[in-house]
């Protein structure tokens, strides 16, 4: 149901206050204007504490720098006159006991009368008393069809010609920044050449990284790492592979569902960090990286609040990828005895919509300790899948000393000896192999000259990998995959002896 249906809905229904969550002024009040004509034609009033009333010659003015006085002007208005009331900002004097008792007897009175109450707020707080008076109602970011539609007005009016599938690239583009921002940006193209062209679709990405920073709940993450990039890993790699074109219209037609993520549970420093950024840039989505700790805010709400935000930014934004990095932290173990409830609200509103989402947000979740993990997370039907990422194998390290070697001496590479390297590094991971390179390359840098094979194989003496000196917990969680509980990202993964027997018997 669209906005303009629910809240013509709720208006015929006499729900008396309306409380309109929007960021977006003076569209939503374009769309309640719309609203208000299409349900028999009522009056709107607009209200703010700076010029008071608005649009009516007889009311200008009145409830300036009084916001109860501007409820006296509801019960003034005869009982038979249909309107609406708009009052801006209204969030800022629901704590006032005044306010909030006024409210509350003039909900009583317009449920015989054909008059409703709408508070435009680009804040959700709303005070427990009023809970049962107050229907919330979120006003939506532009959809598609409103974005081409002001794409093409503007256009119109300007000397602007792109082609219509540069338009389409527009179009998608602009999904997830308000009509507001969209007209400013396309302003600021047309501005710098006298009309817009593609290639200053740039400038949208750039307003998207704005809009998302203001959030300071999601972050829009550059990706340029490729598949390519990640060594070994294969039955991920063909995993991510089969599905590039997966949200695509092609794929829509063929009947396939969106893909819904990805769980990666596994041991420090594997790649899971570095597969979401490559899937992001593998399939050309934008990359979103939500940290959890930022949906917990100090007001009452304001979580749950922040969690509905940043759902309704990647939806907007979709077709995305979410990355939430090491998700277990965060959710560890649902314990909320110190926060009045609000892990579990945020938890629970989190994993229904990662249930329930129809939109196509791929969401790429990474876990170091599965055991923390509730076990609602686990449940099939929130991922498409749970991947175990490993320690490397001996091919495996062979392959993450070559990209490493090919990027930092492209030249001179194959004067390595990676089959030795690999060999001679057991049980280390990823991030460690790419620390002993560098920390060879500060050897041969500080003995003026390029660093060699022996200067790694130095390194690597010095470093005591983490498969070592958390020999216990790894060793658990090797038990955990090899026990079939999750689908291992690489063909032979690296488990030790005593796990590795287990999983072959």
């Amino acid at each position: 149901m669209s906005f303009l249906d629910e809240l013509g809905l709720l208006i015929r229904a006499r729900y008396p206050v309306i409380y309109v969550h929007t960021q977006e002024e003076e569209r939503a009040e374009s769309a309640i204007a719309a609203c208000a004509q299409q349900n028999g034609n009522r009056g709107v009033y607009v209200w703010d504490f700076v010029d008071g009333y608005q649009g009516n010659a007889n009311d200008a003015g009145f409830g300036r720098r009084n916001p109860l006085q501007a409820l006296e002007l509801i019960e003034k208005l005869a009982e038979t006159a249909a309107a609406i009331f708009v009052l801006r900002d209204f969030h800022r004097f629901l704590d006032d006991i005044a306010i909030s008792r006024k409210l509350r007897n003039l909900s009583r009175r317009l449920k015989a009368q054909p008059k409703n109450i709408i508070l435009l707020s680009s804040e959700l707080t709303l005070p427990t008393d009023l809970s049962e008076v107050v229907t919330i109602l979120e006003f939506p970011l532009p959809s598609v069809a409103d974005i081409r539609t002001e794409v093409t007005a503007l256009f119109g009016a300007t000397s602007t010609r792109l082609s219509e599938r540069a338009i389409d690239e527009l179009v998608r583009s602009c999904q997830g920044l308000s009509i507001e921002r969209i007209r400013r940006v396309l302003a600021r193209g047309i501005a710098a050449h006298g009309e817009f062209r593609a290639e200053d679709i740039d400038l949208i990405l750039e307003e998207k990284r704005q809009t998302i920073r203001q959030t300071q709940i999601l972050d829009f993450y550059p990706a340029s790492e490729q598949i390519s990039d990640i060594g070994g890993l294969d039955n991920l790699k063909d995993w991510l592979l089969k599905r590039g074109g997966a949200f695509s219209e092609r794929a829509r037609q063929y009947g396939l569902p969106h893909p819904r993520g990805l769980l990666l549970v596994g041991i420090q420093g594997t790649g899971k960090s570095l597969t979401a950024k490559a899937i992001a840039h593998h399939w050309h989505l934008p990359l979103l990286r939500l940290d959890v700790g930022r949906l917990f805010g100090g007001l009452v709400g304001e979580s749950e609040s922040r969690t509905r935000q940043m759902i309704q930014i990647a939806e907007a934004l979709a077709p995305c990828i979410l990355w939430i990095d090491e998700i277990d932290k965060a959710f560890a173990g649902g314990d909320s005895r110190g926060d009045a409830g609000t892990s579990n609200r945020v938890f629970g509103t989190f994993i229904t919509w990662l249930s329930e989402k129809s939109s196509p947000v791929f969401v790429v979740a990474t876990a170091n300790n599965i055991q923390s993990l509730p076990p609602e997370m686990m449940r099939r039907g929130r991922f498409d899948e749970i991947f175990f990422v490993g320690l490397p194998s001996q091919e495996e390290r062979k392959a993450i000393f070559s990209v490493h070697l090919s990027r930092l001496r492209p030249s001179s590479c194959d004067r390595y000896d990676i089959e030795r390297l690999a060999y001679e590094t057991p049980d280390f991971s990823g991030a460690e192999i790419e620390q002993v390179i560098v920390e060879a390359m500060h050897i041969g840098f500080s003995q003026d000259r390029d660093f060699t094979t022996d200067d790694v194989l130095e390194a690597a003496s010095q470093l005591v990998p983490l498969a070592r000196t958390a020999k216990d917990q790894i060793e658990a969680l090797q038990a955990w995959a090899a026990s079939g509980r999750a689908r291992l990202a690489s063909r032979r993964s690296m488990l030790s002896s005593r796990i590795q027997q287990q999983f072959e018997s």
